[in-house]
């Protein structure tokens, strides 16, 4: 293995990472930015107590992967940070604080501040798109009858009043005249367009002369105000003026997504987010989340935490990244979350939570079943330390790639950090990342720094779509008939016929790379299983072994960002949808933890799930068999029992609808953790 995939492949505690004391919050994406340094402050170790189990489960889908090597004709920008992305036909279009361009590290630095364009094809600077704007650039949109749309902090555009907010020519950067939209001095912090529908966010209290508190909604080809979007963010967190700092409306048009500055909407109690049906006239609906109103490391830092906001492709669930130093768990605070978008009701709760240990995230793209999200963070699956690596703990610098259904992280992992050769006065590692944007050909990335892949990239770059790679999910069988595996010696698998309701005659097979072997799972075309390895932090490790049916393969290690757990204490096993669910010794109950088989990372914290009238102390050995836990005990019987996981939080399992398939026999004792359902 070359250096450069070994460093990318095995945990970052074990090498040493950039450490940042000042936290920059952002609301960037390709729409959006509003910048605040903060002085982030740390929190003692955090003790993470075994979760309740969500009700709704999400099943691993299909998914594309960008390339983790970044583009290299993207062109480079300095002083401040790129914040917003837009294209049109072959020009990308670029906004943010930064004042000079240069095409590539040899070009001496060209003065073109806010605002410029470039061919994505070739990554030549534009030379005729000049519009000269007087402040930074947030928020681009490409905008309908061939416009591009920018907000801002701005106040002039080429020498004319424009406030915030104005429509551009993309030839040319001259300004739109009859475009109607402005805002009254504040700030415009995000644009979403959806059809026709431009909605606006930031800090103003009127828009088109018409107040409005931090939201409004125009339409996108005339910039006219809609007068029936009367949605208003107010009353700032500790005694701040409020403002909001992004949004983002579902793909089918159903839903806004907003987050920021304010405590309420329409005058409804909602602590920094909110949703607002825009199904008729738009409405604040009946669903709000109280871990956004405890305050993290500091009230006065950390003003609010929601940095960005995005949907998933179907609407039906969002995600939102925060930052806020310590907090959890009664906040979320640095992390990120998936919600349901057809959930209602206040205590909402987030489906899954990856905590980085207290790093922010800054900024969140979901594109092709993938969520991508960026910031100053070091890790995630992070919830058991703050401000190092904890039980867990993945190594993801700056960027990173998680899967919708569980949060994991997957085996993408480009890290922020520049070559050893960076150009003169050049910074490997921010505060920030703005902006992920998802173009046409890749993932756009705006950062406050300069390294990114470990190459030069001034303020900006690409991970262009090809040369990624695609995610196929991986599953336990689905059969409902099959065979019984069950370790009967050491190095030796019996194969027992089983049709769900009954077993077939035992062989008995030689299997020496199956030694020391301990709860097995099968997913696809192997086996995961405990094996016990002397050297190992704790004597033992999950393994991963192809398997025919017939043989089973020589081992390798799953992961080494596992080597913090203990699988010899697994009394059996399975996995299902991104799950590993466990017994465990010394404990009377049904675990799981995620499970992501794009890594083979195991997730760090530990949820219980409601059952009754089994006694799960006494297991040994589990499989997952047609909707059926099938389960070996320590008096040898085998049994099964149904399983529902999206019943929580009701019962999954009720013992009462239990069936014994097997007694123990002298020549077959159900009663080893070694056990697992395969087709073959």
């Amino acid at each position: 293995m070359d250096e450069r995939r070994y460093r990318r492949s095995h945990p970052s505690w074990r090498r040493s990472v950039p450490k940042l004391s000042l936290l920059r919050r952002s609301a960037g994406r390709h729409r959006a930015w509003a910048g605040a340094v903060a002085v982030a402050t740390v929190a003692a170790v955090l003790a993470v107590p075994t979760a309740t189990s969500a009700a709704v489960v999400p099943v691993p889908e299909p998914a594309t992967l960008v390339s983790t090597n970044p583009a290299d004709t993207t062109p480079h920008a300095r002083n401040g940070e790129s914040r917003a992305f837009a294209q049109v036909g072959d020009m990308v279009y670029v906004g943010g604080s930064f004042t000079q361009l240069r095409q590539t590290a040899a070009d001496p630095w060209i003065s073109r501040p806010y605002l410029f364009a470039y061919d994505r094809t070739t990554g030549t600077i534009s030379t005729t798109f000049l519009p000269v704007l007087d402040g930074a650039v947030n928020a681009l949109i490409a905008g309908p009858g061939g416009t591009l749309i920018v907000g801002g902090v701005f106040k002039n555009v080429n020498g004319v009043s424009r406030k915030n907010l104005v429509a551009l020519d993309p030839a040319t950067g001259a300004i739109v005249d009859g475009w109607e939209g402005r805002s009254d001095g504040g700030t415009v912090r995000d644009l979403v367009l959806h059809g026709n529908w431009l909605y606006v966010a930031g800090a103003f209290n009127w828009l088109n002369g018409t107040a409005h508190a931090g939201l409004g909604r125009l339409n996108a080809t005339t910039g006219a105000i809609d007068p029936t979007f009367d949605i208003n963010a107010t009353v700032g967190r500790h005694t701040t003026t409020s403002y909001v700092w992004t949004i983002d409306v579902s793909p089918d048009g159903a839903t806004l997504a907003v987050g920021g500055n304010f405590t309420f909407v329409n005058d409804l109690p909602r602590n920094q987010i909110a949703l607002v049906d825009l199904t008729g006239t738009p409405e604040v609906l009946d669903w709000s989340s109280e871990k956004f109103v405890a305050p993290c490391a500091s009230p006065a830092t950390f003003v609010h935490y929601v940095q960005d906001i995005r949907f998933g492709a179907d609407s039906s669930w969002f995600v939102v990244g925060t930052n806020g130093g310590s907090g959890w768990p009664a906040a979320y605070c640095d992390a990120l979350v998936r919600f349901e978008t057809a959930a209602r009701g206040p205590g909402q709760l987030a489906t899954w939570i990856n905590f980085t240990g207290n790093d922010t995230i800054t900024s969140v793209e979901v594109a092709d079943n993938v969520i991508y999200l960026g910031g100053h963070f070091r890790w995630l699956n992070n919830p058991n330390a703050s401000d190092k690596a904890g039980k867990g703990a993945i190594d993801r610098l700056g960027v990173a790639a998680v899967t919708p259904a569980t949060g994991m992280p997957v085996n993408w992992n480009p890290r922020r950090s520049g070559s050893a050769s960076m150009p003169a006065g050049t910074a490997a590692w921010g505060s920030s990342v703005p902006v992920l944007w998802r173009g046409t050909d890749g993932l756009y990335f705006g950062h406050n720094s300069d390294g990114m892949g470990e190459e030069y990239h001034g303020r900006l770059g690409m991970f262009p779509l090809a040369g990624g790679r695609s995610i196929t999910p991986k599953n336990a069988p689905t059969a409902a008939s099959g065979h019984l595996y069950l370790k009967t010696a050491e190095g030796e698998l019996t194969k027992v016929p089983f049709d769900g309701t009954a077993l077939g005659t035992p062989t008995t097979d030689a299997q020496p790379a199956y030694t020391g072997a301990g709860a097995t799972w099968r997913v696809d075309d192997r086996i995961y299983w405990s094996h016990l390895v002397a050297e190992t932090p704790t004597g033992s490790r999950i393994d991963v072994s192809l398997f025919n049916g017939t043989t089973v393969g020589g081992s390798w290690e799953a992961s080494g960002y596992n080597d913090w757990y203990n699988p010899a204490l697994l009394t059996g096993g399975f996995y299902l949808d991104g799950r590993l669910y466990y017994t465990r010794s010394g404990a009377n109950g049904l675990y799981y933890r995620y499970f992501e088989i794009d890594g083979n990372y195991l997730g760090a914290t530990e949820f219980s799930l409601p059952t009754t009238g089994v006694t799960w102390s006494a297991v040994r050995g589990m499989a997952w068999v047609d909707g059926k836990i099938v389960y070996g005990a320590t008096d040898g019987t085998l049994r099964s029992v149904p399983f529902d996981p999206t019943a929580a939080p009701s019962v999954v399992v009720d013992g009462a609808d239990a069936t014994v398939l097997a007694p123990a026999t002298p020549a077959l004792t159900w009663s080893t953790p070694s056990m697992f359902f395969s087709v073959q």
